[in-house]
């Protein structure tokens, strides 16, 4: 027998009311809120592909930094499952027996802090660190991602909010890490392999690096 945390104590009422609350909505907008919370993450995916594309026709420094964006991702992502592991907290719809829009998840996939939600804000604060734009973005996706997976009845909102939480203090001190980034670094770096990845072909002939 498993035993697992039941979080329903915490704001298990709050999440009955947006459940609820769902299932009252128009079909339209809860399979548009359903289709966000699924594939939504996709779009955190094209953003960085986007600020590393446009940062490799600044800098090379800024290409760095752009490619270091979906490593601290992955990173956030990987620390969060050992804390979910820790925690081992019930899905909301394993604990108060709801109607959710999502299939609830199997027992021993636990629920906090929610892993959309850890990535998602890792994602914007890496993002802001590239380009102040995308990350302006990423940072409102990240928030509507959030919020549509207790919509969809598979997290608590307190999964969502330690979620946001998480990856953002998981982002934070990488992410200002790459702003220390010497310059002379990413100069050595385009004399490699590497070239390609930082720096454009427009960029390259007008600044020229010399290989060591």
């Amino acid at each position: 027998m498993i035993l697992a945390f039941d979080g329903s104590s915490i704001d298990g009422s709050a999440y009955t009311y947006v459940v609820d609350l769902a299932q009252d909505s128009p079909s339209w907008l809860d399979s548009l809120v359903s289709a966000w919370a699924t594939y939504g993450l996709g779009l955190f995916a094209v953003l960085m592909l986007l600020g590393w594309w446009q940062a490799r026709r600044v800098s090379a420094r800024a290409a760095l930094m752009a490619l270091a964006a979906p490593v601290i991702v992955v990173v956030a992502y990987a620390v969060n499952s050992v804390f979910k592991l820790l925690v081992r907290e019930d899905r909301p719809c394993q604990s108060l027996h709801v109607k959710t829009l999502e299939a609830c998840p199997a027992p021993g996939d636990w629920s906090f802090p929610s892993n959309h939600a850890v990535i998602a804000a890792a994602a914007a604060v890496a993002l802001l660190s590239v380009s102040r734009r995308l990350g302006t973005v990423a940072v409102v996706a990240a928030c509507m991602l959030a919020a549509s997976r207790v919509w969809v009845g598979v997290h608590y909102p307190h999964d969502v909010v330690a979620g946001v939480l998480v990856g953002t203090l998981l982002a934070m001190l990488p992410a200002a890490g790459l702003h220390r980034v010497p310059e002379t670094l990413a100069h050595r770096l385009t004399g490699s392999r590497l070239r390609p990845l930082l720096i454009a072909p427009q960029l390259a002939e007008a600044t020229p690096y010399e290989t060591e």
